[in-house]
């Protein structure tokens, strides 16, 4: 199923191309005009505004709350109907430590608060609060892709192995421009997301 997008584009290849192309012009774009000095780190709306930047050239939805239900395999994200209260419970989730602060990254992760584009912009709002707080980001080419898939589908029930993998990867690379652009690397993000239906639940 391919998403309804402002390119016209009915090919999910296609799409998922033009998608990554547009999203790392916009990363780029972002790091180089202090587009993040404004934001305040580990707030949704810091989050929206991230994706809301990255993907408003390809969908309507940009920035906005999803509207449907979304599944990965087995696993099923936060129902719309709970969707809002989660996310106002984990914007008030402390941030102070770097164990803090993967935390509320994963409560976000478990949320999956967009249609599309969440595990690009959340690592963007991950690397925020540990910049803000730590003074260190995540070197994401220290990061083994399949490692940090499988840690991540745990995390719901044990977050330890994404702690310790993402610990072992912090850099004080803080404003290198390679090193963040390695946070919306293609190949990180989750694919084959489904629509359920409500009634299912």
């Amino acid at each position: 199923m391919t998403l309804q997008n402002k390119l016209g584009i009915t090919d999910s290849a296609e799409l998922a191309r033009a998608e990554e192309k547009i999203s790392k012009k916009k990363a780029a774009e972002m790091f180089e005009d202090g587009f993040f000095d404004e934001l305040e780190a580990g707030t949704f709306d810091a989050l929206s505004q991230i994706h809301y930047r990255l993907f408003s050239e390809v969908y309507d939805f940009a920035g906005v709350i999803r509207d449907v239900n979304i599944a990965k395999g087995n696993f099923r994200f936060a129902p719309v109907m709970y969707l809002k209260p989660a996310i106002d419970n984990i914007e008030k989730m402390p941030q102070g430590t770097f164990d803090e602060i993967v935390e509320k990254y994963v409560e976000m992760n478990i949320a999956h608060p967009f249609r599309e584009g969440n595990g690009r912009s959340m690592r963007i709002w991950l690397d925020l609060m540990l910049k803000r707080s730590l003074g260190k980001v995540i070197d994401w080419s220290r990061v083994d892709k399949d490692d940090y898939l499988l840690a991540m589908e745990r995390s719901p029930i044990k977050d330890i192995e994404i702690k310790h993998l993402l610990k072992n990867a912090l850099t004080d690379k803080i404003n290198d421009r390679e090193t963040f652009m390695k946070s919306i690397d293609h190949s990180y993000y989750y694919e084959g997301y489904s629509v359920y239906k409500t009634a299912e639940l």
